[in-house]
């Protein structure tokens, strides 16, 4: 199949192009990029089709993002991806917005139930009958010239995801689009809401396992790690790894020789930023009572996992009643939000997460459910 293919390399052709996406009821995009050394993707190339032919945008060249910011956030052009989280941090990256509204094809998928979570190869294959070739997925995007195989390899994606959305969005119920472009609102939202630093000592594995004194040290540690990674741009787990978190927080090394012991650290960790390490470490752990977190909530325990099965049931007959793909109704964090709000016997309290459609149609059935167990 032979595809149009457009190079944009200056400011130029992208305002030009942009405003010519912005006449257009729909873009479907895509990027390529690179992720091996650095906390921030780095883009390689930006796609954008119509239908008809592709643009290929060439990140290396361009300087002025602001027309394709404003065709991101464009309400009357619909913005069609697939499986984009990667793909939005890379956008929100180079442009400082995020395409308004979105249709993800691969929520398309599970709406229809054609499958939840589908790879975009196998989408194609199965919506178009079109085999796509698999060898430029992991290539040097950053890399110029791009070879031959790369460039089709992209053009040939955003053609064929533009293809998609003329398939799949006129087989949606307007109930169902409406949901979709719901989720996809919502992940546009949660890219918004940048999660602060602080906070992110609550997803370390066996932190509910430590007292007040050593969550603190474990939140100064976690907050540290997660700006400097920012400010280095690089991996998280560069600078520090994170089963040596946990540790640090529960035995807390008083010098280079005993940090040094503590669990899968890094020698570099300890030559670079051991003594900045020590020094957050003894400032977290005299902090007064009232400036220390709260202890946090202990796992469900084995007991409640008939409880969580009782609660993904309903959310299971409801998927069959609207014939969508079941993983769609009710994430597993949901549930437990649930039934940590009241377990083991209630009153239970909606979390927060449970919004939209899914808390109108499910929220009291999952309560009724509860309920009835008690």
């Amino acid at each position: 199949m032979s595809i149009d293919i457009q190079w944009i390399l200056d400011d130029a052709l992208l305002a030009e192009a942009c405003a010519q996406w912005c006449q257009l009821s729909y873009v479907a995009l895509d990027t390529e990029f690179m992720r091996v050394d650095t906390f921030y993707p780095l883009a390689g190339l930006v796609q954008v089709g119509d239908g008809q032919r592709a643009w290929l945008i060439d990140p290396l060249t361009i300087k002025d993002w602001q027309p394709f910011a404003q065709l991101l956030e464009d309400r009357q052009v619909m913005k069609v991806l697939h499986a984009c989280s990667e793909d939005l941090e890379v956008l929100q990256r180079l442009t400082g917005s995020l395409p308004q509204p979105l249709f993800d094809t691969q929520l398309a998928a599970a709406y229809l139930n054609l499958g939840f979570s589908m790879g975009y190869s196998r989408l194609v294959e199965q919506v178009l009958s079109v085999e796509l070739p698999k060898g430029e997925t992991r290539s040097d995007w950053l890399q110029r010239p791009l070879s031959e195989m790369q460039v089709r390899y992209a053009a040939e994606d955003v053609q064929h995801l533009a293809e998609l959305y003329l398939v799949l969005d006129p087989r949606l119920p307007e109930e169902k689009r409406l949901w979709l472009l719901a989720d996809g609102a919502e992940l546009v939202a949660n890219l918004c809401r940048e999660s602060d630093p602080a906070e992110l000592y609550r997803e370390i594995k066996q932190a509910w396992r430590l007292n007040r004194q050593q969550l603190a040290v474990l939140r100064a540690l976690v907050a540290w790690r997660e700006r400097q990674a920012r400010v280095r741009n690089q991996p998280r787990n560069r600078i520090i790894r994170e089963n040596s978190l946990w540790p640090l927080a529960r035995f807390q090394p008083g010098d280079l020789t005993a940090l040094a012991q503590i669990e899968d650290i890094h020698p570099r960790t300890v030559r670079q930023d051991g003594q900045v390490l020590l020094e957050l470490i003894r400032q977290a752990a005299v902090l007064t009572p009232e400036d220390r977190p709260q202890v946090l909530a202990q796992p469900l325990p084995l007991e409640s996992s008939a409880l969580l099965k009782k609660l993904r049931a309903v959310g299971q007959r409801e998927a069959e009643r609207l014939q969508i793909a079941p993983e769609l109704m009710l994430r597993k964090k949901i549930l437990e939000s649930l039934l940590k709000s009241g377990y083991p016997d209630g009153p239970y309290q909606l979390p927060d997460s449970l919004r939209g459609w899914r808390r109108e149609r499910m929220g009291q059935a999952l309560l009724d459910a509860l309920e009835v167990d008690r």
